[in-house]
């Protein structure tokens, strides 16, 4: 047997490393970056509309701001474009549920809104506010100042669909504020 002897060790390389380093860190840092830039945003959206809805939710003051048309169309509430100072707020619990909205319009719209609810002026009574007072407090509603004048309605519907409650300052006859309180029996 014969024994060999080793031959001598191949020179000891480094291993190999890219020679655009500023390449590597950029595209780790990209890849590490985006991601963690999108999950914050995306925290932060999404905590930010929850507090909106719950600070809604929460309040007992109008929301000025159109319902939403799912709203509208539920409480049978058909507010007329191009009406101003909208403001809506909902409660809801197990038996009823009631949409409280406020708007200025012109006297033709609310002949339309009127018209639209299945009534019209004449159904309007002169001195007559349909809305309670226990119901007008949920929300802050006043309807006992002397100076104004008010004249209201209730539009009943099938069993099926919402009683609307309508009450009209006519103080300013250019200008008519409407109260709505849509009720909802479950």
């Amino acid at each position: 047997m014969t024994l060999t002897t080793p031959s001598p060790a191949a020179p000891h390389r480094p291993p190999h490393r890219p020679k655009h380093r500023w390449l590597v860190a950029i595209v780790v840092v990209l890849l590490i970056a985006i991601p963690a830039g999108y999950l914050v945003v995306s925290a932060h959206q999404s905590r930010s509309s929850g507090e909106g809805k719950a600070r809604a939710a929460s309040g007992r003051a109008l929301v000025f701001e159109w319902p939403s048309k799912v709203q509208r169309r539920i409480y049978d509430v058909p507010i007329p474009g191009g009406s101003a100072y909208v403001g809506h707020y909902e409660t809801n619990a197990w038996e009823r549920s009631r949409l409280y909205v406020e708007f200025r319009c012109s006297p033709r719209q609310l002949a339309a809104f009127l018209e639209e609810l299945g009534t019209d002026m004449s159904g309007l009574r002169a001195g007559s506010v349909p809305i309670g007072q226990e119901a007008a407090d949920v929300i802050g509603w006043r309807f006992d100042d002397p100076s104004r004048e008010f004249a209201g309605t209730v539009v009943k519907q099938s069993p099926d669909e919402p009683e609307v409650a309508v009450a009209v300052d006519l103080t300013r006859e250019e200008r008519p504020r409407v109260y709505v309180l849509s009720t909802s029996e479950f």
